[in-house]
């Protein structure tokens, strides 16, 4: 397993103290407790801002753009912007903190579901992909809470201190899909079409866990980590991208890691912003379609601390290779589903999810693992902007894919990501020995 990299002062520099004025009586341990309760509670609240739409937003995309093969374009920009968020919050969290930039990509997101409700109202297809791609700061800020979540950690406990957290987005990410019922009578009551209605109430969840992060994140995690490291309260010296070509260049498990995480992402966001429309064309109604998804948010994220369990006592890489094996059997059942409700489409889209969890647990704690701390937000940054950016760009696709070949097809060629997590496994594997 790889050692904890920080650099630690240099022999003729005294350490700083650890600051102890205003921690509570258990010091830094009772700080991570009181961050992990936060985190776990901000994604219960903020989760609901992700996915409440991931059912309607392809069939809002859908109706104001006329075509089908653009259907995935509002799922894509999220994604997008998700990615583009998290490079940019990161060196934000890099100079101020992790709770700056969290209560950022929260406000941010909200704007961006605001934007979708009106895109809705008027009938633009432009401004809804503008409302997406500013949505995707809540995305980024959802993904960043699970690495603050690690900051103060033990490095034997980080798999499931991030886990946990993974897993708190369970409570807003399965409820999110099923208010689908009710966010059509928030629409109706507001005078916009019923597919803007998710959104409203996604709106006011992502604002609420803004809220949340500022009033209660703190001491700032992050900050605290470097002080007790004592790296001072200073940001880090140099560029952003000079320290993660720095640390890409002296540890290479970091790459394979990003590997990981950006093959199940975009495997994930591929075949899941094309089931509901998949389904629909079998004539399967709304509220089952938004069950099906819940089923699949569910194996995301119910299971995360099982993960981060087995990531910490049997190896991240282990975990990596197993979530390939997962995403692999899940796209094998998703190729089979006919149109509408099956359910291999249901058991598909669970064991998707499943595989993702497996993947993104243990890659990103393995990430945590192998970078330094003055490093670590710039990195993790970095690699969600990867992620980000493979995941858009296999939602684009995904939609062309199923427009000239169908759904089953796109099934299948996922496989090759499946393949590419199984091997970033295998190869972590190997440089850990």
């Amino acid at each position: 397993m790889t050692t904890e990299p920080t650099t630690p002062p240099t022999p003729s520099t005294p350490s700083p103290p650890v600051p102890t004025a205003g921690l509570p009586a258990g010091g830094v341990a009772a700080v991570q407790r009181r961050t992990v309760a936060v985190l776990v509670l901000t994604q219960a609240v903020g989760a609901v801002g992700i996915t409440i739409g991931i059912a309607t937003a392809p069939l809002l995309a859908r109706d104001l753009s006329g075509s089908e093969s653009l259907a995935g374009l509002a799922q894509t920009a999220q994604v997008l912007g998700a990615a583009v968020a998290a490079y940019l919050l990161a060196r934000l969290i890099t100079r101020r903190g992790r709770r700056p930039g969290l209560l950022t990509g929260y406000a941010v997101g909200a704007g961006g579901a605001a934007l979708a409700v009106v895109a809705a109202a008027v009938g633009s297809m432009a401004l809804l992909l503008l409302g997406a791609t500013l949505l995707g700061a809540t995305t980024a800020a959802n993904n960043g809470a699970r690495y603050a979540a690690t900051d103060l950690a033990e490095p034997r406990a980080r798999g499931r201190a991030l886990s946990v957290v993974v897993w708190a987005t369970t409570v807003g990410a399965v409820a999110g899909p099923n208010l689908t019922g009710p966010a059509a009578a928030v629409a109706r009551w507001l005078g916009v079409p019923e597919l803007a209605g998710p959104f409203v109430l996604g709106c006011a969840g992502m604002l609420l866990a803004a809220v949340l992060v500022g009033l209660l994140l703190r001491p700032d995690p992050l900050l605290l980590a470097r002080a007790v490291a004592g790296h001072g309260a200073e940001p880090p010296a140099g560029t952003s991208w000079g320290r993660v070509r720095r640390v890409l260049a002296e540890r290479p498990v970091v790459a394979v890691a990003v590997v990981g995480l950006s093959g199940a992402h975009a495997a994930m966001i591929a075949v899941m912003v094309m089931t509901p429309l998949h389904m629909e064309h079998g004539g399967a109604e709304l509220d089952l379609i938004g069950v099906v998804i819940s089923i699949h948010v569910l194996g995301m994220f119910a299971f995360a601390p099982l993960v981060g369990a087995a990531a910490d006592r049997w190896g991240r890489p282990q975990v990596l290779g197993a979530g390939g094996v997962v995403l692999g059997l899940a796209l094998v059942l998703c190729a089979l589903a006919p149109e509408g409700g099956s359910w291999q489409i249901t058991v598909g889209l669970f064991l998707l999810g499943l595989g993702w969890s497996l993947a993104t647990v243990s890659a990103s704690t393995l990430l945590v693992d192998a970078t330094p701390l003055d490093a670590r937000a710039d990195v993790q940054g970095a690699s969600d902007l990867v992620m980000g950016l493979t995941a858009a760009t296999a939602g684009g696709l995904a939609g062309l894919v199923v427009g000239l070949a169908g759904f089953p097809v796109l099934a299948a060629t996922t496989g090759a990501l499946a393949a590419a997590v199984l091997a970033a496994g295998v190869l972590a594997g190997r440089l850990a020995e």
